[in-house]
């Protein structure tokens, strides 16, 4: 599957584990290790931990199917840092997008010690062996719990939509929920910050309103966009 810029509706996920070894991460042991070394000593608070990464995917019939495998973080960052070459897996996770009940999108601004620092997008993360339910890769668990750690909100809170909205760049892919709430967007952000400002180490640096394209900035990353233009359309 091939494809940039893409919006696809499914109504359902069938992800599962089934692990294999990454040619590319074996192929470049020593300088994702060089490289990664370099950027904890920048920013300490990364850390090396095991993800799950989609080396198989296919869209039809309104499902996304796909397989994972596990990796280390290391090198994950390296394949990302690398220009995301062909190396046989996809950057597939689940966001949450939450909408007020005036209509707008909250985001959030990765903080400084974070990989992605100063980017702009919706409650997300690469998903992790805590994402597993069986040998099932549970993105609806994965997403509820970023949505928590990051902005303080409770799924059980919000109605979601129907399925699953598909933001296609390429080899990134990700899944994202659309939640709405009952609160504005200035309440919303409000709580959101309160929550932020609670925590001792926050993933977020601030919360973002967007009600349009014009709130749009090129801190915003590219699922972001691809799903907001499509959303702001329709």
């Amino acid at each position: 599957m091939t494809g940039s810029g893409k919006v696809v509706h499914v109504d359902r996920l069938e992800l599962t584990l089934e692990p294999r070894p990454w040619a590319f991460a074996d192929a470049n042991r020593r300088d994702i290790d060089v490289l990664f070394a370099d950027m904890q000593k920048k920013k300490p608070a990364l850390f090396n931990g095991r993800v799950l990464l989609m080396h198989r995917c296919e869209i039809a019939g309104g499902v996304l199917s796909g397989g994972f495998m596990e990796a280390d973080y290391a090198s994950f960052t390296f394949w990302i840092a690398s220009g995301r070459p062909k190396a046989g897996i996809y950057d597939c996770f689940g966001a949450a997008a939450v909408m007020s009940s005036d209509g707008a999108f909250l985001l959030g601004e990765m903080g400084a010690h974070t990989f992605n620092a100063g980017q702009v997008y919706f409650p997300c993360g690469t998903p992790d062996l805590s994402d597993l339910v069986g040998r099932r890769v549970d993105f609806d668990l994965s997403v509820r719990r970023e949505l928590k750690e990051e902005t303080g909100l409770d799924a059980s809170e919000l109605t979601d939509e129907r399925g699953w909205t598909l933001a296609i760049d390429g080899e990134l892919i990700c899944a994202i929920k659309a939640m709405r709430s009952p609160l504005p967007a200035d309440a919303l952000r409000a709580r959101m910050l309160k929550h932020l400002a609670r925590e001792r180490q926050p993933e977020l640096a601030d919360i973002r309103i967007v009600r349009g394209p014009k709130d749009f900035s090129p801190a915003m990353r590219s699922f972001a966009r691809i799903f907001l233009s499509h959303r702001f359309v329709a």
